[in-house]
């Protein structure tokens, strides 16, 4: 507990966001006095009860409800024909939310949660009416008014004590909860903004040690890691998707030279081959976009109708202009993104393809591709070419 005191002189972050709430609950306490701390206190915890309520609800209504929203959703197609930023979004944010399980639930999770909430604090109004009415009647007199109120010597410095001392409790509280959420922000993302400046924090560490380790260390140790590559690979499938929308319409000039580069092609493998190696000797990749990405943050969006003018990109352009002609030559194709093998012997952020074509037995099969690499091999389904991409999610 020194450590904790010692913690609070300390001019860090989570210090002095947890001193800030002692000393406004205790303030606070000291001027409403005992009944307006009470009452303050009363509504705190009341409203935690309902929000509690509320999320185990909610979670019950989404867990349920979660099938029948995706297949309600199962017809919608984006438009094969270009559109708007915000009708991008609109359809990213709708077939993520029919696709993805997590992302489906979260939302669903969100909006049953509002729905009951609503409903509940309209019910028990009259209970918090009832509690105010009589946390204000306690310190009026007879009349009604304050001046009014008996004046017992001595009554005014008691009742500011206890307000105080049940400010100053309310102020513990809310700092716990405060070290709650940051607990669990650094268990699920050890990696995250801020996560070192949290850890490194003798106030924190001293409560979360003697308080939250003890009761939910071991299940967060157990299923943060699990939640955290759920939520990451969630997130890579909806950016992805992102992608897949803007790239949904095919521009005439792609589709035309799709369709030259697999006018002679007899089968979906030959045209996957074609497209591969056209895409893989015709554009150039750009390393100064490249660095200027690495060295300076700097990332220039550009679009497959881009890539196909210029001739440049990197991985992600060359992925998205193969995934568009492959589409534009009636195959299945989807962008995959995650860790390329590099030169040192490492691995960095690299995206590729995969393409369905007819296995031998006459079954679609997806094969694996990599425009990107084609100047230095074939990376057309080579061996053990999981070896050297290793795909952040299932596609």
């Amino acid at each position: 507990m020194l450590l904790w005191f010692q913690g609070m002189t300390a001019f860090e972050p989570v210090a002095l966001a947890v001193l800030a709430l002692l000393l406004g609950s205790l303030v606070h306490g000291l001027v409403k006095g005992a009944s307006g701390s009470a009452k303050r206190l009363f509504f705190f915890v009341w409203d935690g009860l309902l929000m509690l309520v509320c999320i185990v609800a909610a979670s019950k209504a989404a867990a349920l409800l979660s099938p029948s929203a995706s297949k309600l959703l199962g017809g919608v197609r984006p438009p094969d024909k270009e559109v708007g930023t915000l009708t991008q979004l609109w359809y990213t944010f709708v077939t993520s939310f029919r696709d993805f399980a997590l992302f489906r639930y979260g939302v669903l999770l969100l909006i049953c949660y509002a729905a009951f909430r609503w409903p509940i604090a309209y019910l028990t109004a009259p209970i918090e009416r009832f509690v105010y009415r009589i946390g204000s009647r306690s310190g009026r007199g007879s009349s009604g008014r304050e001046e009014d109120r008996p004046v017992i010597p001595g009554s005014r410095l008691a009742s500011r004590a206890i307000g105080g001392m049940i400010g100053a409790f309310h102020g513990v509280v809310r700092s716990l909860l405060l070290i709650a959420a940051l607990f669990v922000y650094t268990t699920l993302s050890p990696s995250g903004p801020f996560t070192a400046q949290i850890r490194s924090s003798d106030v924190y560490n001293e409560a979360s040690a003697r308080l939250l380790e003890p009761v939910a260390g071991k299940l967060l140790d157990e299923q943060g890691p699990v939640l955290t590559k759920a939520v990451g690979d969630e997130l890579q499938r909806i950016l992805k998707r992102q992608y897949e929308i803007a790239d949904y319409a095919i521009p005439d000039d792609i589709a035309n030279a799709a369709l030259t580069v697999t006018k002679d092609a007899q089968s979906d493998e030959e045209k996957a081959r074609a497209l591969y190696r056209w895409v893989g000797t015709r554009i150039a990749y750009d390393w100064d976009k490249a660095r200027n990405y690495e060295q300076r943050g700097i990332w220039k969006e550009q679009t497959p109708e881009d890539t196909f003018e210029t001739r440049l990109g990197v991985c992600i352009d060359v992925a998205r202009l193969y995934a568009v002609m492959a589409r534009a030559s009636g195959l299945q194709v989807r962008v995959v993104t995650g860790q390329g093998g590099t030169a040192a012997g490492g691995y960095g952020p690299h995206a590729w393809n995969e393409v369905q074509i007819g296995g031998g037995n006459g079954s679609p099969v997806w094969v694996p591709l990599d425009a990107t690499w084609a100047m230095s091999g074939d990376w057309f389904n080579p061996p053990n070419f999981e070896k050297t991409h290793i795909a952040d999610s299932e596609a």
